[in-house]
């Protein structure tokens, strides 16, 4: 018996010991959706006549610091980044080691955004601040405000927003030089809210930096601005959102190098519309050359037909500026001529059949192509010759579901080089009419406007499908379009010279403005559908 008893006691402590081992919430119990408890900071949060150089926050649980490059934002901005720890390790409390040497009478935020996170379930205390003053007292005036993207539907995400108070010391240049004296971020929504404002008169501006360093490059970062001054008080809530753009850059030419025998590539920065290439070498007699922009590169094609010499010298100018380069000459091998057709399968009504090459067509010898139908009867066409590509357009009046051959034969085409196609054989399909749908737009131009009425497709409707010209209210149709998903915008064109431009800082000047009819926007269109939407534009 007492054996037994012995053993039953045994059981019993067993189960204690092995009850007390166990750790975290029992089975089934309530999961932790609480968020870190911020407890005591040291010096005291909102301390005034500031002039330590470390603070200690505790937290209620074991935290963790998600993201705290990207998330915390130090109003304002200190040359000296502070230290602050842990990083990747679980701790009850956040050190922050002040490296700078802090402003007099100033008012400085840390603001952790979305940072501080729970070790165990991830919980966010979210938009955690530790503020201080190095004077007698806190600030306490607010503002905020949204931002856009001159262009893109989607939100800008990760986008600095400045405030430069406008005292004796500011200039227009104080952006490209200077951190501002408050700073706040967007982080991943549209809007923005500054805290521990001091009153006075401010310039309101956000960047979308490649470096995050809150000094605008207009090289590399996106710029949007307030043209009027924000005064505190007074501008606590703005409604009227900031519009980022990319700047357009002044020109510059960069280079020039032979790429291939026979091919130079001039490069340039900005706008070189207007740039013009100038051979100042002796040449032969024979001699050609063909210059070509290349599409959305900032480069112009030189192509000639190669000669003996060591280099060519040139001229490369603009309206304003006249450089004067001399290009080695050293490649020993021509590109070889290829050729490829637009449509191999099927060629839609809105499309053009046109062959594209690598080197530039100089001779088309029209009596060595055929375009044929079905019933081998031939097509007549007309070529149309691009100034701006190596493309050939080919020029006929299409029939719904029809098929045609098109064969080049040797010798039709013949490049700047002197170099001719081999056969080229396509075949192509054209498909009914009711494969196709039609959108018509009753525009509502209020203002009378000078619009540009755009059609995009695309995932990021970054395909134009075509553009039209208005200036009062009308009616604007899009016919033959492909089944898929389509976008429609206005381009209020200010200066009436037929495109979008940007803005510019310095000229206090913001971008055109752009406004999408949100009734097609990436919206599915189907075979044989006819949509007719209103489309007001104020």
């Amino acid at each position: 018996m007492k054996i037994v008893f012995r053993f039953l006691f045994l059981l019993i402590i067993i189960g204690f010991v092995s009850n007390c081992a166990r750790t975290g919430r029992p089975d089934g119990g309530p999961k932790d959706e609480d968020a870190p408890l911020f407890v005591i900071a040291k010096p005291a949060n909102e301390t005034i006549n500031f002039n330590k150089k470390e603070i200690i926050i505790e937290f209620d649980e074991y935290i963790k610091l998600k993201d705290i490059n990207k998330q915390l934002v130090v109003s304002p901005p200190m040359k000296s980044p502070p230290i602050i720890s842990p990083q990747g390790t679980a701790s009850k409390e956040i050190k922050i080691e002040i490296i700078d040497t802090l402003n007099p009478n100033t008012t400085y935020i840390f603001n952790f955004g979305n940072a501080v996170e729970d070790n165990n379930e991830r919980n966010v205390l979210e938009n955690f601040k530790y503020v201080f003053s190095t004077g007698t007292y806190i600030d306490s005036l607010k503002t905020s405000g949204t931002i856009k993207d001159a262009i893109l539907q989607e939100k800008p995400k990760d986008v600095s927003v400045l405030l430069y108070r406008l005292d004796s010391s500011f200039n227009d240049s104080i952006i490209y030089k200077q951190k501002p004296n408050y700073v706040t971020n967007n982080i991943d929504t549209v809007g923005f809210q500054f805290t521990n404002l001091r009153k006075g008169k401010y310039l309101l501006l956000a960047l979308q930096e490649n470096i995050k360093d809150y000094i605008f490059d207009p090289i590399t970062d996106k710029i949007g601005f307030y043209t009027d001054t924000i005064q505190l008080p007074r501008d606590s809530i703005l409604t009227k959102p900031i519009i980022l753009f990319k700047e357009n850059q002044p020109y510059q030419f960069a280079r020039g190098k032979e790429i291939t025998k026979g091919k130079i590539e001039f490069g340039f920065d900005g706008d070189g519309k207007d740039m013009q290439i100038n051979l100042l070498s002796d040449v032969p007699k024979d001699f050609k050359s063909v210059s070509k922009f290349m599409v959305d590169k900032d480069t112009l094609n030189y192509w000639f037909t190669p000669f003996e010499a060591d280099s060519l010298n040139f001229t490369v100018a603009n309206r304003e500026f006249l450089d004067t380069l001399t290009v080695r000459l050293r490649k020993k091998k021509l590109d070889s001529l290829i050729i490829n057709a637009s449509s191999k399968n099927i060629l839609h009504f809105r499309d053009t059949f046109y062959i594209e090459s690598n080197n530039p067509i100089v001779k088309i010898d029209t009596t060595k192509i055929n375009l044929i139908d079905k019933d081998t009867i031939a097509v007549n066409y007309r070529t149309l010759v691009s100034n701006k590509e190596n493309k050939i357009g080919f020029i006929f009046d299409k029939q719904p579901k029809e098929k045609y051959r098109f064969k080049a034969y040797p010798a039709a085409f013949e490049d700047i080089f002197g170099i001719q196609n081999d056969t080229l054989n396509y075949s192509f399909t054209t498909k009914q009419i009711d494969d196709y749908a039609r959108i018509t737009l009753n525009v509502n131009n209020v203002n009378s406007k000078n619009l540009i009425i755009e059609i995009l497709s695309g995932s990021k409707q970054n395909q134009l499908i075509e553009r039209k010209f208005i200036n009062s209210s009308t009616k604007v149709v899009f016919d033959l379009l492909e089944p898929k998903k389509y976008t429609i915008r206005a381009i209020i064109d200010e200066n009436n010279n037929n495109k979008w431009d940007s803005g510019s800082y310095l000229k206090k000047q913001l971008a055109e403005r752009i406004i999408y009819n949100q009734a097609i926007n990436n919206l599915d269109i189907r075979a044989n559908f006819f949509l007719e939407e209103n489309f007001t534009v104020e």
